[in-house]
């Protein structure tokens, strides 16, 4: 889906903005999604200076469908992007992130904040950013029976980034993450959750 004119599109992002209606973020946001799947598009949505505004809807005071189609504009964005990692990071992404996680949170949210996570932690200095934050507890949480595939998968992938560093691996060994991985392996044949388990 190529991007609208970029007029339009620093439009759309303004209704992202807390000035604007619930409807109008709700829609907004979700077309951005939309739009931030097609890798063309993200240099121009990042210019246009989506990613603070994205970050903020990841707060509590948001609807949880907003919170949704944030985290998973940022985590297109942030893939294979290097530039949108440091910008998200440095917009302070990761305690909202890991706030996003509980009992009552839907797949999706857990899929999206994991991914956004799984993204910045391919860049070294984020990796300490990110421990630091708190988010290894619970990305360990969603290695536990009752999620999906989808999410098990996404969770190792982001511990596996965040285990390069040597300091990480204690915490994430301490945190319970490898007989949780040991019984994903006996549950699935994922290479992926199969080099998380390794790097630990």
């Amino acid at each position: 889906m190529p991007p609208p004119p970029h007029r339009e599109l620093r439009k759309l992002v303004r209704k992202l903005g807390v000035a604007a209606r619930p409807t109008e973020q709700k829609n907004a946001v979700a077309t951005l999604a939309v739009l931030c799947r097609d890798p063309d598009n993200k240099a121009a949505i990042a210019a246009a200076g989506a990613i603070p505004d994205l970050v903020v809807l990841l707060g509590p005071v948001f609807l949880g469908d907003v919170q949704r189609h944030a985290a998973r504009a940022l985590m297109d964005l942030s893939f294979n992007n290097d530039e949108n990692k440091i910008a998200i990071l440095a917009g302070g992404a990761v305690p909202p992130l890991v706030r996003l996680w509980g009992p009552k949170t839907s797949s999706d949210m857990h899929f999206n904040a994991a991914g956004v996570l799984m993204n910045l932690a391919a860049i070294a200095d984020n990796k300490i950013e990110i421990a630091a934050a708190g988010a290894i507890p619970p990305l360990v949480q969603l290695l536990r029976p009752g999620a999906s595939a989808e999410v098990h998968q996404k969770a190792a992938e982001a511990l596996a980034g965040l285990a390069v560093n040597a300091k990480n691996k204690i915490v994430i060994a301490g945190a319970g993450a490898i007989p949780l991985l040991v019984q994903l392996l006996g549950s699935s044949s994922s290479a992926r959750v199969s080099r998380m388990q390794q790097r630990c």
